[in-house]
């Protein structure tokens, strides 16, 4: 039998360099030196590719087309806005506003109000509040907004945290939802749906 020429011997040192990295690393993440309060790496204790799933599971909201009409009490007024998700499920749990005591969240079904405890945010789909659908219900307000002022409104998740808004005030008779803007049909159904 010939002997091994210079170039197979070159590629079956590369090949075992090769195949040590790979070992050596696997061996490496096993081993995290950790910087967690729990003395772990942040992670729980799941692998590398386990934590990168988790991150993509990750929620990615971003709120749009936020606005509360001009109340015609002094009362109440009704906020709406879509709650956009690039990314896992999330859930909304409650809202806050320095303009009212209470806010509530609301869907109407067949003619009729409800309150909700909460709202479910579909992963890479949407949440929208709008006339004749989903709405949020600021109750007992500290003052009367005027059209053109600017509201303060603190969305608060259960995974992403509290996301704040400033939010314009409109004339009483906008909606930008009439064209189907914000596809929520009449009775609120779809409300969480997926584009």
């Amino acid at each position: 039998m010939a002997a091994p020429t210079a170039a197979a011997g070159a590629r079956a040192r590369v090949v075992a360099l090769a195949l040590a990295a790979v070992v050596g690393c696997g061996a490496l993440a096993g081993c995290g030196g950790g910087s967690g309060a729990d003395g772990t790496d942040g992670t729980g204790g799941r692998s590398g590719g386990q934590a990168a799933a988790d991150t993509a599971a990750r929620p990615h909201l971003r709120i749009s087309g936020a606005f509360l009409p001009v109340p015609v009490t002094t009362g109440l007024a009704a906020g709406f806005c879509v709650v956009r998700n690039t990314g896992g499920a999330d859930t909304l749990t409650s809202v806050t506003s320095d303009i009212a005591d209470r806010v509530t969240l609301h869907r109407t079904r067949n003619g009729r109000m409800e309150m909700q405890d909460s709202f479910p945010v579909p992963a890479h789909g949407a949440l929208d509040f709008s006339r004749g659908g989903n709405h949020l219900m600021f109750e007992q307000l500290t003052h009367k907004p005027k059209v053109g002022d600017t509201v303060t409104v603190r969305l608060h998740f259960r995974r992403s945290g509290t996301l704040t808004v400033k939010v314009p005030v409109r004339p009483a008779t906008y909606n930008p939802g009439a064209g189907g803007a914000f596809g929520t049909p009449p009775d609120g159904a779809g409300s969480a749906r997926t584009p």
